[in-house]
């Protein structure tokens, strides 16, 4: 996910429930102003005012209205993209803990799809990519009870949880007939975006599992030490990278570039569209480097790898990528909960949109059976990359 943090103004309970319906008439009138349909709108809020005092009064159940209200506000944000969601206090406050890199659960990035949970990526080491779980599965239950229906909220609240307790969640994954039952034991999982190594005393090897705060610092320091001995191939491994900062991609796609654009992002106000440019100086010096990616590549891992391809400076080598090719920001409200909105599209320097398409990489190696993980003698990927550098 590609994320700018940003601050915005909450609303008293009135005006948030005025703005929920606005937003709901609008998803249902797209395309018509409301200027030229007030009357329709306040209708239609009469309407939903109505059907709401019919529900508290008659409906089988009682319902919390606190919790009925959230789920009307993610509903409306979720019906407008797959990455854009309401976030409660306690929800935020759990996101502000896991981006602090250390927590407890599965080690997986998801987003919502056909109304189902849809692994983004499993994270490198992590108890669900050790288990088998792969980017592009679909989790249709947790512990017996279908995700279908749920808000993505509630479907990650069913996989919180103790760390060192199990969890069973049923997978349908293409091409598989069958659905895969996989039972996890929760971790603490220590976020590390940056592993390096030397191999085969030629090639030096990085992988970024996700774009961090410092995340160019410790890619330059990595490539420094390399230097030092005299290494003069690199690999640049963004598999299964979800994405992160929208500044670490455009530095670290720098690193690599002397001139040129590298993303630009186009925002609903033209005053709000922006390019980025790369600054003189290859801190490789334009030695050979292959980026290798896959489909949990996402959003930052696409600009790099997209930035670096259009302009000839790396050979892709994998699968084609996710296709996330939006920018969300965290907008915080009154109550101390967030909104997570798209606020723009980014742009490849070909003109390009990647959304719903990926990066098509330059020689696509599938991955070569179920038993497939990076970075071990199953990676057939890597193999091809070592081979094609050192032949």
């Amino acid at each position: 996910m590609v994320r700018i943090n940003s601050k915005g103004k909450g609303y008293d309970m009135k005006k948030k429930f005025i703005f929920i319906l606005l937003i709901i008439i609008s998803l249902n009138f797209s395309k018509i102003s409301f200027a030229a349909n007030d009357e329709n709108i306040y209708d239609k809020i009469d309407l939903f005012g109505e059907v709401l005092d019919k529900i508290n009064k008659e409906y089988v159940e009682e319902i919390n209205q606190s919790d009925a209200m959230d789920a009307a506000i993610n509903g409306v944000l979720q019906s407008l993209d797959p990455y854009s969601a309401y976030m409660s206090p306690e929800t935020l406050k759990e996101m502000e803990t896991e981006t602090s890199g250390k927590f407890g659960g599965l080690g997986i990035e998801v987003g919502m799809e056909f109304g189902v949970v849809k692994v983004i990526t499993p994270m490198d080491g992590s108890p669900a990519e050790k288990e088998g779980v792969k980017a592009g599965d679909y989790i249709v239950k947790i512990n017996g009870i279908q995700v279908q229906g749920k808000t993505l909220s509630e479907a990650v609240e069913l996989m919180r949880g103790p760390v060192g307790s199990t969890l069973e969640i049923t997978i349908r994954r293409k091409g598989v007939k069958k659905a895969l039952v996989f039972e996890i034991t929760r971790e603490i999982i220590e976020v590390k975006s940056v592993k390096s190594k030397i191999i085969d005393d030629s090639v030096g090897y990085i992988r970024l599992t996700a774009f961090n705060e410092n995340s160019s610092n410790q890619i330059k320091n990595k490539i420094k030490k390399f230097k030092k001995n005299k290494i003069n191939k690199y690999i640049l491994d963004l598999r299964n990278n979800p994405g992160g900062l929208l500044s670490q991609a455009v530095k670290i796609s720098d690193f690599f570039l002397n001139n040129g654009e590298i993303v630009s992002t186009k925002s609903r106000k033209s005053s709000e569209n922006r390019k980025y440019f790369a600054k003189k100086g290859d801190i490789i010096d334009g030695e050979t480097l292959v980026v290798l990616i896959n489909y949990g590549s996402a959003s930052a891992s696409e600009i790099v790898a997209g930035a670096l391809k259009d302009h000839k400076r790396a050979i892709v080598i994998g699968n084609n990528s996710y296709g996330k090719g939006s920018v969300q920001s965290i907008i915080t409200l009154k109550n101390k909960g967030a909104i997570r909105l798209t606020i723009s599209k980014y742009y490849l320097p070909s003109g390009k949109s990647i959304s719903g398409t990926g990066i098509i990489p330059d020689i696509e190696i599938v991955e070569s059976s179920d038993e497939f993980r990076i970075g071990t003698e199953t990676d057939n990927q890597l193999d091809f990359a070592i081979t094609l550098l050192n032949g």
